[in-house]
């Protein structure tokens, strides 16, 4: 991802001034770093939420799409607001993800009328992915159950347990990313599906934020941005 947005934000006549990763993580500290309008910050669960603190420290709003860190949520929102910095986050930077967001509420808020329709998650993607489920996943689950009293939470590959919402996930090959929400009753099945082809555009979906970012302060998301269009 970070190539894919490197490559994108030279195209569209952004320089980038640094790049930064476990090698040479000691000049997140340095001027270089301080100079840059917006950092993009791409990397694992375990590293996402110290990048955030060290970012906001410096001054630098931050883009990030890295999964898997959300239980440290009011950690990193609080030290936003106090560094008065900005956030950028998303689980899935592709618009067509961003639209499938919305349709999968609308169908949410539609099912759950009619409880012979049970509902569960289904996520593919390739075998380098290090979280399970994938943060998009999370994301269409915790729609799902804002929208049905009977569920109280998502479940990981679960055996049947009627007041949680089953996600599958799957690691396979190359697979960009793939995701559908199925609902099944004894006479049929209904579901909708996302699949993306390439990470293209996700990194377009990045760029965008950077530039929707720069001047702002605060945490913003995906929506933040669709609106502003």
């Amino acid at each position: 991802m970070g190539r894919q947005i490197h490559e994108l934000a030279r195209k569209n006549n952004h320089q980038v001034v640094c790049i930064i990763d476990e090698g040479n993580r000691s000049e997140i500290d340095s001027d270089t770093f301080r100079e840059a309008e917006v950092a993009f910050e791409f990397t694992n669960p375990e590293s996402a939420v110290q990048n955030f603190l060290d970012a906001f420290k410096q001054n630098v709003p931050v883009v990030s799409g890295t999964t898997g860190w959300l239980e440290h949520w009011d950690l990193v929102s609080e030290a936003c607001r106090n560094f008065d910095g900005a956030l950028f986050y998303a689980s899935n930077f592709s618009l067509g993800v961003n639209l499938f967001f919305k349709m999968n509420r609308m169908l949410a808020e539609l099912m759950a009328r009619f409880p012979d329709y049970q509902a569960h998650i289904e996520e593919i993607h390739h075998t380098k992915k290090l979280d399970a489920p994938s943060g998009t996943a999370i994301s269409l689950a915790n729609q799902i159950i804002e929208s049905n009293k009977k569920l109280t939470s998502w479940k990981l590959n679960p055996y049947s347990e009627h007041n949680k919402l089953p996600v599958f996930s799957i690691r396979e090959g190359q697979v960009t990313g793939t995701h559908s929400v199925h609902y099944v009753s004894e006479i049929d099945k209904l579901s909708i599906r996302h699949e993306a082809f390439n990470r293209q555009g996700f990194a377009i979906g990045a760029i965008m934020a950077a530039e929707f970012l720069i001047g702002k302060k605060g945490i913003f998301g995906m929506d933040d941005l669709l609106s502003d269009k």
